[in-house]
């Protein structure tokens, strides 16, 4: 249920990806693998992917994965980011904003501890905004490792991968992409 997009951005073509409540996200082509007769792409988000955190005194922030389109805290973030000539955008698969983003300071990134489906890592994030809803503290941070999502390529449509169908097939397309990156 997506749509290659008329428009590119240098060499990559953008795609337009579904999830299954409906939701957008324009994508930029990164790579395909073909994979025993399968094709995969590795798409990169257009606009800016966040994560949204709740903030405590003296703990690590910690994310918030399921947070409804219309929950309050989001509506707040909108308020907040169009102070800064943002946009937050409820796409698939993750939060986005869109608009021009200043590029981050070192001093500004943060290691925080994310639990993704793909085990426990240590990722740097850029808090881009922080706010209050009722008493508790929340901020939207930028990941700043790459953000890329497994896509299966039916007839020039991209479709996102069932979890037990991603847990089968990533590896095999880390493995891939690694004897692809390893050959130039």
């Amino acid at each position: 249920m997506s749509d290659i997009g008329a428009e590119k951005s240098g060499d990559h073509p953008t795609l337009l990806v579904y999830d299954q409540e409906g939701h957008g996200l324009l994508c930029f082509l990164e790579y395909l693998i073909p994979l025993n007769g399968q094709d995969y792409a590795l798409l990169s988000p257009v606009d800016t992917p966040v994560s949204l955190f709740r903030l405590r005194d003296d703990d690590e922030p910690e994310p918030i994965t399921g947070v409804a389109s219309n929950e309050l805290i989001l509506s707040v973030a909108d308020v907040v980011l169009q102070e800064h000539d943002l946009v937050l955008m409820r796409s698939a698969i993750t939060l986005t904003v869109g608009g021009e983003l200043e590029d981050p300071e070192q001093e500004d990134l943060e290691e925080l501890e994310d639990e993704d489906d793909f085990g426990d890592d240590v990722e740097t994030f850029e808090l881009l905004v922080s706010f209050m809803v009722d008493i508790q503290e929340y901020g939207l941070y930028i990941p700043l490792d790459p953000f890329l999502i497994l896509v299966r390529m039916v007839d020039g449509q991209a479709e996102l991968l069932s979890k037990s169908e991603l847990d089968q097939i990533q590896p095999r397309i880390e493995a891939e992409f690694g004897e692809r990156e390893w050959s130039k």
